[in-house]
């Protein structure tokens, strides 16, 4: 059996670091109010000249040095993103020239926060349907942009960057204990699209908009929603909670991952967390997370990880990969 094997990863992150303390000079918050409900400490925002094209392509650069290949390698391109550079063409492609490659195809996937297991999804279908031999997997965002920056509740959320990972076809004995992706499950729900989304488009006002969200009503569906994917995930493969070495969640709110985590019977040692750090980076915070457990050391081969996130729309997924 085909696997999409994970070759190689990294990130990229804007220069710019915006502390809670900074916040509280800025709208009506505070450090304490906004690491107790979030787990969130600081975050990072781009500044001139760096877009979601440019953290994308640094991050696809790290992921590309990290693999020892080049763009000659790689035959697609997917980027997912909720802010992408134009409204088209499409962010990928604008990666994909600026890495110097001129062969295959990129393009955008637009799942809002779940946009990485979206897009992890949609290249381990080309792998494995003999489409692609390796795909270049981006989840990049710059949510600073689309943020009211005089609304409280939501501008302290919210930070800037990319991560990027190869993934690369490689034969499996077509068991369980094989490297690489062993099941992906997507979910969408589109009756609660007003819960999270952004008041502006191309089609309705002509603006970009800014991000309107529900907290209570986002945490409330959230622990739900995770739990159902990753079940279906377990129900798949024959794995259990205990089977797990690393849960990798979308980096939301830290009580979010801390319930969904307890709910599924998965220890928080065995949880990585950068939210303290990124705040929420929509598409970019599992990548980010997961190259920060790799880096270190945490995430070893051969090691069950476990991917998922909630987004706007909703949509919700999972992937279970064997590192």
């Amino acid at each position: 059996m085909i696997r999409s094997v994970v070759r190689g990863f990294g990130i990229a992150l804007p220069k710019r670091v915006l502390t809670n303390a900074e916040l509280e000079s800025m709208v009506d918050t505070s450090d304490d109010w906004i690491v107790q409900r979030t787990g969130i400490r600081q975050r990072y925002i781009a500044g001139e000249g760096e877009t979601t094209a440019s953290l994308g392509e640094g991050a696809a650069r790290a992921a590309l040095d990290k693999a020892g290949l080049t763009a000659a390698d790689i035959d697609v391109i997917i980027v997912a993103t909720s802010t992408p550079d134009n409204t088209f063409p499409a962010t990928a492609v604008n990666i994909q020239n600026r890495l110097g490659m001129h062969h295959g195809f990129a393009f955008d996937v637009q799942a809002v926060c779940s946009g990485f297991v979206y897009a992890v999804t949609t290249a381990d279908a080309y792998i494995r349907g003999g489409l692609a031999k390796r795909v270049l997997v981006i989840g990049a965002e710059t949510f600073s942009r689309i943020l009211d920056w005089t609304d409280r509740t939501t501008c302290v959320l919210f930070g800037d960057g990319a991560g990027a990972i190869v993934l690369e076809a490689q034969e499996g004995a077509g068991t369980n204990q094989d490297r690489g992706v062993l099941t992906t499950q997507l979910r969408s729900d589109g009756a609660h699209r007003e819960k999270l989304y952004v008041d502006g488009g191309p089609s309705t006002t002509g603006t970009v908009g800014h991000l309107r969200m529900e907290g209570r009503e986002v945490f409330k569906h959230a622990v739900g929603m995770i739990t159902d994917v990753v079940v279906s995930s377990f129900d798949a493969t024959g794995f259990s909670a205990d089977d797990i070495d690393w849960l990798v969640p979308h980096q939301a709110n830290k009580r979010i991952i801390d319930g969904s985590a307890k709910k599924l019977g998965i220890p928080l040692e065995k949880v990585v967390v950068t939210v303290d750090l990124h705040g929420n980076t929509s598409a970019a915070s599992i990548p980010l997370a997961l190259a920060a457990a790799a880096s270190d050391g945490r995430i070893k081969e051969g090691d069950l990880v476990l991917l998922e996130a909630m987004g706007g729309g909703f949509t919700w997924g999972a992937v279970l990969l064997r590192w």
